[in-house]
């Protein structure tokens, strides 16, 4: 079953498209707000937000809740990862980029983006992509399945620039998974724009959201017909 989405349309003509992974228990409607602020200097993008489907987690003793893949702990984030689901969700975020592409938006004017676990699901998908992308955002999550998904990165993901934001009080995906995100990625030869907000913590700052708005800015300029 494909993905339902929130969409909201470009406010001109439709040159480009952020597709934004929401996190673990939350829906793409979590996230609309954020979209309408960032839509407001980027006109000519379409925000496509999706809800997980919703599935039981082991970290909240098997709870049905939305979610992209089961999550064992967050103590020990890179043990007992449920690679399979990880696999089935970036099949559907696949799905959602293919959408874009047969609209007419080319894949280097598509950016994959994502929260939390969402943002571990932008960069599973986005390493593993054989389309340059224009661009992966990733706002307080990790490299899921490190040395399998770093081994079989594609050439071409190693083109796209990646933004990274992480606060230094996050208490559930912590700060030093972010930095050895950043540093795995960068030692494989990546891109990557690592941003460090002082005392916040699990959740986002306007700090945060401007720099995401110039790295939108800078991966998906308007074109001149926009």
């Amino acid at each position: 079953m494909s993905l339902s989405s929130v969409v909201l349309r470009a406010k001109s003509t439709h040159t480009a498209s952020v597709i934004f992974v929401h996190g673990l228990g939350d829906s793409g409607h979590g996230w609309e707000p954020v979209a309408q602020i960032l839509s407001r200097t980027l006109p000519h993008v379409k925000f496509v937000l999706p809800h997980a489907p919703v599935q039981p987690v082991s970290l909240n003793g098997g709870f049905r809740m939305p979610s992209w893949y089961d999550i064992h702990s967050l103590d020990k984030i890179a043990s007992n990862e449920d690679e399979d689901g990880m696999v089935a969700s970036m099949r559907k975020l696949n799905e959602l980029v293919r959408a874009e592409i047969d609209a007419g938006i080319p894949a280097g004017r598509i950016v994959l983006g994502g929260f939390s676990q969402g943002g571990a699901m932008a960069l599973f998908a986005g390493l593993q992509s054989e389309l340059q992308l224009a661009g992966l955002a990733v706002l307080s999550g990790y490299l899921p399945v490190r040395e399998r998904l770093l081994a079989r990165a594609t050439d071409a993901s190693k083109r796209v620039p990646v933004f990274q934001g992480h606060g230094s009080a996050d208490e559930v995906v912590l700060f030093q998974y972010g930095e050895m995100t950043a540093a795995a990625l960068k030692k494989d030869g990546f891109n990557v724009d690592f941003h460090s907000y002082r005392n916040m913590g699990h959740s986002t700052c306007n700090e945060e959201l401007r720099d995401l708005q110039a790295f939108l800015e800078k991966c998906l300029p308007a074109s001149s017909d926009s």
